[in-house]
């Protein structure tokens, strides 16, 4: 089984407690030995490759990742193809690559996704978004692999495009907030090229579980404690970091790694302690003891994004009224986000034991269908109405009596419908243990469909999707308790 971009990173970054990622340039510039202005004139592409053969013998114990910049190598010729190749087996295959390609046309995007994720065999890319998603789904395809959507620059040139219409919303926050949607997090980063803290503060707010690719960073190195408290997620991970390239020609390197290591630990613990003790505010006036990490955290925001968590008064099929409404049908229009939602759905499957899936309609049909297509497993589904002509059959689909089926539904508000559509299947000679919804309204739902026989089991509840956007200033106080004090039926 190959091992994936993050397992490599995280493995790296775990071994050799570093965020740091080292540019692999032939840029004759920051070769050592260059004349008054920096630059060799009488390099060989020998040198060259001598060069970056020792950075990676120096630095491979204390960075987590490589970066080669394919245009650098495109500048040399063919000579520079096979360099790229020559440093490529140089770098151990514990240490992830990232080829910054800044790729961004659609005709050639699947073929260059195919050179350099099989061919090359390098651990990710980075990509231009301004094509879109076309462009970014030939290279979501390799699950083992990973993107970076440049989503800000710091050329001071493009300040009036990226900061387009204004500072306030620009467009850079809008290639962060769609972007996002195209690929699920082990997959998908974004590049941020700035040594502003606040810009970093801006992408974070937007991609909070995002990995995030820094550089241009070093402009102003005094500012380092603050971009990394910007830049970082809640644990203290999450962002990558340039090593300055005029460091890589310095006989002193592996010492200045190894102390600036050390400078971004301390800050990353100083953020992981405080992260472990912040507390949030309840309606009720209580405090958690410490802030409670939910494994979907992202998942939630990106439903909430799409308006699929709705706020106003709704009338709910049991006939209560919400100040609130989860509309999940938005889900299978956007196939990333899809994507996720059956992966989290299979994640609570695969612990249980049946042998058909059985989708209530019409809500749940599309996630018990791409269940069935995931896991091997054949489906079924009980009818709503006996039409009165045709086959008149309650239960569509193939199945023996005898044999156990877990039910696919989409939301537990009464668990009315849950429980009507297992009796169903139960009808027909079907057994029925479990019960498995995306959103659980809570409320004692589950303790319900214990009662009547049934094991309930839900990715998300509630309370979870409030805590989490009021956390992440989706909603205010008011929507918060408006969530909190609703009433199941």
């Amino acid at each position: 089984m190959k091992t994936s971009f993050f397992e490599k990173l995280n493995g790296a970054i775990a071994r050799n407690q570093s965020l740091l990622v080292v540019g692999l340039d032939p840029n004759p510039e920051m070769m050592p030995g260059g004349d008054e202005s920096g630059e060799r004139l009488d390099y060989r592409m020998s040198d060259l490759c001598d060069w970056l053969t020792a950075i990676v013998a120096t630095t491979c114990d204390r960075v987590c990742a490589y970066k080669p910049t394919l245009g650098f190598y495109h500048a040399l010729g063919m000579p520079g193809l096979e360099l790229l190749a020559t440093v490529l087996q140089d770098v151990p295959d514990e240490i992830p690559v990232i080829l910054d390609a800044k790729h961004s046309d659609l005709n050639t995007a699947t073929v260059f996704a195919r050179t350099v994720f099989e061919t090359w065999n390098v651990d990710a890319v980075t990509l231009n978004p301004y094509a879109g998603q076309d462009e970014a789904a030939p290279f979501l395809v390799y699950p083992d692999k990973a993107a970076f959507v440049l989503c800000r620059t710091s050329n001071p040139t493009a300040t009036p495009l990226q900061d387009f219409p204004s500072s306030q919303t620009p467009f850079y926050l809008q290639v962060v907030k769609e972007a996002r949607l195209w690929g699920p997090l082990e997959q998908l980063g974004f590049e941020v090229g700035t040594s502003q803290p606040e810009i970093f503060r801006q992408v974070r707010a937007i991609a909070p579980e995002r990995l995030l690719l820094a550089r241009s960073i070093w402009s102003e190195p005094e500012q380092l404690d603050a971009l990394l408290r910007a830049g970082l997620d809640r644990n203290g991970a999450g962002l990558l970091l340039p090593v300055p390239q005029d460091w890589l020609k310095r006989d002193d390197l592996p010492e200045q790694l190894e102390e600036l290591n050390g400078e971004i630990d301390r800050i990353r613990q100083d953020i992981a302690q405080d992260a472990s003790t912040c507390e949030l505010w309840t309606p009720e006036g209580d405090k958690l003891d410490a802030v409670r990490e939910f494994p979907h955290r992202d998942l939630i925001l990106q439903l909430y994004d799409l308006e699929c968590i709705l706020f106003g008064e709704y009338v709910q099929a049991s006939g209560a009224t919400f100040p609130y409404y989860i509309d999940l049908r938005k889900i299978i229009s956007n196939p990333q986000l899809f994507h996720q939602v059956l992966n989290a759905y299979a994640e609570i499957l695969q612990g249980l034991t049946f042998d058909r899936i059985a989708g209530l309609p019409y809500g749940a049909l599309p996630t018990a269908t791409g269940l069935s297509l995931r896991l091997h497993r054949p489906m079924i589904f009980p009818r709503k109405e006996v039409k009165a002509h045709g086959t008149r059959r309650a239960i569509e689909g193939h199945f023996h009596p005898g044999e156990t089926v877990v039910v696919i539904d989409d939301i537990l508000i009464s668990g009315n419908s849950a429980i009507e559509g297992a009796q169903k299947l139960e009808s027909a000679g079907l057994t029925v243990n479990d019960i498995v919804v995306f959103i659980d309204h809570e409320k004692g739902v589950k303790d319900r469909l214990n009662a009547k026989g049934y094991r309930a089991h839900s990715v998300l509840t509630i309370s979870e999707i409030a805590e989490t956007l009021y956390r992440s200033q989706r909603i205010d106080r008011v929507q918060f308790e408006a969530i909190a004090h609703s009433e199941s039926f």
